[in-house]
């Protein structure tokens, strides 16, 4: 109040205060409400500390308005500034219920919740509301128009029809139940989610079937294509067989011929080598004895290379050439061949003598003279020249190219080249032998290698036939392989379409049924969801006989409307998984179908269920199957119960709140109401001034003991309302499971694990079946290509008949047990109907509650204390006296003395009702009388006798 005072005054936009009766968690809190109603203030709400920050922050705002209109500035007069602004700024609005005693009690106690308030009455959607809303949130659901508008007036018909019954409920049993547009919104929701669930599992689930089907379908037609084949391959694979063994006799006999070749003509090829190396030696002398002199000759040859014809020219025009020179030109003439001139002794003797400069002359000037001397034959040089050359000029000092230089350039090179002549024909005439060895060693190597290329075109002429032969060998082989593989292929795909068909070809006939059966309920699903929705939405709280009342009811409007739907609603037939069914059996829920369709409520409600549980039945089955997932049970009363919800609700762990009255903390609202909201990327909910993350996994679980609790519609509009109250079938079964327990232990004890191995064996058998459609549905292409898959299906099929074979035997074994069970069983229904008797007791008095253990306490004494006998017949007729009696007489000391003979008379009648041996019309004429009839006898005994 402080918070939403102080913002509303202090700020600049108006605020509005929001308060529903929900929130009244102390009466104290109206008076609050009214004071600020009629005066705009608490009393004596905010401290001396806050009313002076309120003043100063008063003052301030004061200041800003016209001076006009401005306060004296005194504490007072600014407080009371802030009040006018709070009775401006501030809107209140109520919400609250006119549903029982406290709405009426507390307008007398503060009256200006009707004074000071503008009263707005919100009454019962009309039924163009009903309308309206049902075909804006069915308009996007697949369906036919015909359909969408049936569905909108059934909506419109459960909703009236069963706040119809609820007033029929509190007229019968003064049990309260409220339909509010609340529940119809939950109705229209709820069947769109569980319509759109159920058609996607049906149209799934006959998928499967239908390609399982088709599988097998595809297998059966494909084995007498594949006998054929099989058929036609097989003189082919033999025909191919005795082509390769044929061929790999010509293969050998052929291989040993070119081996003989080959080693032929590896031993010449030996001899050739052998005579290649020699050769080679010879040649690599050679060219080693060549090497000294080769290196000499080029370096003359570059020389000359340097030389150009003006260089020649300068030699040639020499007039008295200096004596270097003519001497190198003498030599170079003698290797050239040519003769000296005779021409006079310029010494004046007379005599002639040769002169080769006349020559020399000559020589150089021809035009190619450089060029012949670089094609010079050097290796044919005359021996008399090449020995003039060497004892003439070689040992002459002044033939020496350093000096020479002096003289001429053109000289040095020549004489270069002339020195590199005698060097060369030195080493020539020491190769010159070898060379000739050379030649005939290659002449012998050429004989060698022609007679070596002959037997080797031969030898791969035999190898090009041989290769052939093997290519077409392997091209056989290969061609038989295929064949082997396909013969193989084929005899696998045999093998597999026996496992598949031999394996599941039994199935045929059930999927095919169950396949049909699926067609029909999707086509059901329209009709049967709807009255589905309709029992989670609206019947949870009601019981059995007004359940099957108006489920009748409903189903019959769906028929009369033409919604396609089943000829026989039920509701575990429409909602209910029979494997999670047992294991809710086996967890302690009761066998009777008003339980089971109370579990399936729970399961498929929208909101978190709230149970009335006055017998505990609830309780205990909600223990035992979240048992493994850690649950925690709290109550109200608990000091810390919100700490652990914060808990549970991060965690994802499960919670049970247990023993509630009539009114719930407002604390939970937000977690009823499932307020989530997205932050920092996570799902999370504020409870009371914490905000935590909110877990997918968390589940929270209401039970009260209460046996008719009265849950006004801001309660029941926020929990779906679950009447867990026991049948007459329920405890039937619970009392005949202690009887039995007790007078044959080891018979209750197999019954109770036949009882989980069958669960066991039921939920193992739809697992497999499971697998094996979904192997089907999801294998690719042809299933007989997939061996992996094959072998799947057929280790599943084999489990799959070993577990029914075990669960036959089971059933068999549970029947058995049961006929003995039986025998038990008039006790069992003799039993409930005392309990039924005691039970109608609170209708009497609220005080007459009596709880189902304790009545099951004194049942287990009666079987230990009543008298044995070996005769069951006896031994049930004990039990039935001994517990008889015994009930009574605990009873009986609970009673007003007022009360014994009625609860007598009671007693006797449901007992003799039990045995067939009063009829309901007798005994509804014995309470009513003859209502507008004249009776035409007198009474006889008026005294006693009204």
């Amino acid at each position: 109040l402080k918070k939403i005072l102080r913002r509303s005054a202090e700020g600049t936009n108006p605020c509005v205060f929001l308060f529903t009766d929900t929130q009244i968690k102390q009466e104290s809190f109206l008076e609050d409400i009214n004071n600020l109603l009629n005066a705009g203030e608490v009393p004596n709400l905010f401290p001396l500390d806050e009313r002076t920050e309120i003043c100063e922050k008063m003052r301030q705002l004061d200041k800003s308005r016209e001076k006009s209109k401005q306060t004296d500035g005194t504490p007072v007069a600014l407080f009371n500034y802030f009040i006018q602004r709070v009775r401006d700024q501030l809107h209140i609005v109520l919400a609250m219920s006119p549903i029982g005693d406290a709405f009426r009690l507390r307008l007398r106690k503060f009256p200006s919740l009707v004074n000071c308030c503008t009263i707005d009455w919100f009454q019962s959607w009309p039924d163009d509301a009903l309308e309206v809303v049902a075909q804006r949130f069915l308009e996007d659901v697949e369906m036919s128009e015909k359909e969408r508008n049936g569905c909108v007036e059934l909506c419109k018909v459960f909703h009236q029809s069963t706040r119809e019954l609820s007033e029929q409920f509190l007229a019968v049993l003064q049990r309260h139940n409220y339909v509010t547009p609340t529940s119809y919104l939950e109705l229209i929701n709820t069947y769109k989610t569980l319509l759109a669930k159920k058609r996607s599992e049906v149209v799934k689930q006959k998928k499967r079937y239908e390609v399982g089907l088709e599988k097998l379908a595809s297998a059966a037609n494909q084995v007498s294509q594949m006998q054929v084949t099989l058929r036609d391959l097989q003189p082919q694979l033999k025909v191919a067989s005795k082509e390769v063994d044929e061929m790999m006799i010509v293969i050998e006999r052929e291989s040993k011929d070119v081996a003989e070749q080959e080693k032929i003509v590896k031993a010449d090829e030996a001899v050739a080598n052998e005579q290649a190396a020699v050769a080679k030696g010879i040649k690599d002398e050679c060219d080693a004895d060549l090497a000294h002199a080769l290196p000499i000759l080029e370096s003359a040859l570059t020389a000359l290379n340097t030389l150009t014809q003006n260089d020649i020219t300068v030699v040639k025009s020499m007039k008295a050439p200096p004596g270097g020179v003519r001497l190198v030109m003498e030599a170079v003439c003698i290797l050239k061949g040519l003769k000296p001139d005779r021409v006079p002794d310029p010494s004046g003797s007379g005599k002639k003598i040769e002169d080769f400069w006349g020559p020399s002359k000559r020589l150089l000037g021809e035009m190619n003279f450089l060029k012949s001397l670089h094609a010079y034959d050097k290796d044919n040089i005359a021996p008399a020249i090449i020995k003039k050359i060497r004892d003439t000029y070689v040992p002459d000092p002044n033939f020496d190219p350093d000096k020479i230089k002096m003289a001429s350039t053109a000289a040095e090179g020549l004489c270069k080249w002339v020195l590199a002549m005698e060097k060369y024909d030195r080493v020539a005439k020491v190769v010159a032998p070898k060379r000739e060895k050379l030649k005939g060693a290659q002449a012998d190597l050429a004989i060698a290698m022609k007679s070596l290329t002959a037997k080797q075109a031969s030898l791969k002429e035999v190898q090009d036939k041989l290769q052939r032969l093997r290519e077409k060998f392997e091209a056989n082989t290969r061609k038989k392989q295929e064949l082997e593989e396909k013969v193989d292929d084929c005899s696998k795909k045999l093998e597999r379409a026996e496992k598949l068909i031999g394996g599941l070809g039994g199935e045929k006939d059930r999927w095919s049924k169950v396949a049909a059966e699926l067609g029909i309920v999707y086509n059901h699903l329209t009709g049967d969801v709807l009255v589905s929705a309709g029992v989670v939405a609206y019947l949870g709280a009601f019981t059995t006989a007004f359940r099957q009342q108006q489920c009748k009811a409903w189903l019959g409007d769906c028929k009369r409307i033409g919604i396609p739907c089943s000829n026989e609603f039920s509701l575990s037939n429409t909602l209910g998984e029979a494997v999670k069914i047992r294991s809710w059996n086996i967890a302690g829920l009761p066998t009777d179908s008003f339980s089971i369709d109370n579990g399936i409520c729970i399961d498929n409600a929208r909101r978190w269920p709230l149970m009335i549980d006055p017998q505990g039945q609830a309780n205990k089955w909600v223990k035992n199957m979240e048992k493994k997932k850690n649950l925690h049970v709290i109550k109200l009363t608990d000091g810390d119960f919100a700490r652990t919800l914060e808990n549970c609700i991060q965690f994802g762990t499960p919670v049970l709140l247990e023993n509630i009255a009539e009114e719930l903390d407002p604390i939970l609202e937000p977690l009823l109401l499932k307020q989530t909201f997205k932050q920092g990327g996570s799902m999370c909910i504020r409870l009371g001034d914490s905000t935590i993350e909110y877990s997918k996994e968390f589940r929270f679980y209401m039970t009260t003991k209460l046996r008719n609790p009265h849950y006004l519609p801001e309660t029941a509009v926020k929990v779906t309302l679950v009447n867990f109250m026991i049948t007459p079938e329920g405890l039937q079964d619970q009392l005949l499971g202690i009887v039995v327990a007790k007078e044959k232990p080891e018979l209750e004890e197999e019954k109770v694990a036949l009882i989980l191995q069958s669960a066991e064996n039921k939920k193992q058998l739809k697992e497999i079946e499971d697998k094996i459609l979904e192997v089907l549905s999801s294998s690719e292409g042809n299933i007989l290509e997939d061996s992996t898959a094959i072998e799947v299906l057929s280790s599943s099929k084999v489990l799959s008949t070993e577990i029914g074979q075990k669960q036959e035997i089971a059933e068999a074994t549970e029947k058995k047990i049961d006929a003995t069970r039986l025998g038990y069983k008039p006790i069992a229904i003799h039993s409930s109907v005392l309990f039924f008797s005691i039970a109608d007791l609170a209708n009497i008095e609220p005080m007459y509650q009596y709880s189902l253990p304790w009545f099951v306490n004194l049942f287990t004494n009666s079987i230990d204390s009543s008298e044995k006998s070996d005769d069951l017949d006896q031994r049930l007729q004990n039990l039935q006296d001994h517990f008889t009696y015994s009930l009574y007489c605990n009873v009986c000391r609970s009673l007003f003395e007022k009360d014994k003979l009625l609860f007598s008379l009671l007693l006797c009648v449901n007992v003799l009702k039990g045995r067939g041996e009063i009829k309901e019309d007798e005994w509804r004429f014995l309470l009513t009388g003859g209502i507008g009839l004249d009776n035409p006898h007198a009474n006889p005994y008026s005294q006693w006798l009204p």
